[in-house]
């Protein structure tokens, strides 16, 4: 069994205004994971995600192209303390 994590990533580039979140939220379901996503004022986005460690590699994955009119310039990431969500969420 994959041990469970929560991990908080920020997302830098042209990720505001091109369906950053709402394909962030596809993704997250499609892969299992829980949490939740938000623009940040400074132009990011910032996420929990929370599930095993494949599901987190390949959401991360994904966060590094984000959808079609993304611009990623980088990502953060950083493990949380375990955190219970019963979906994943847009903030």
């Amino acid at each position: 069994m994959q041990k469970k994590a929560c991990v908080h990533y920020v997302v830098s580039g042209k990720v505001q205004g091109v369906w950053f979140r709402l394909g962030t939220q596809d993704k997250a379901k499609e892969l299992g994971v829980t949490g939740w996503v938000r623009n940040l004022p400074k132009g990011g986005v910032e996420l929990i995600a929370c599930g095993d460690e494949t599901q987190l590699a390949s959401l991360y994955e994904w966060l590094k192209k984000g959808p079609e009119l993304a611009n990623v310039t980088n990502v953060t990431q950083e493990q949380v303390p375990w955190q219970e969500h019963t979906r994943f969420a847009i903030k």
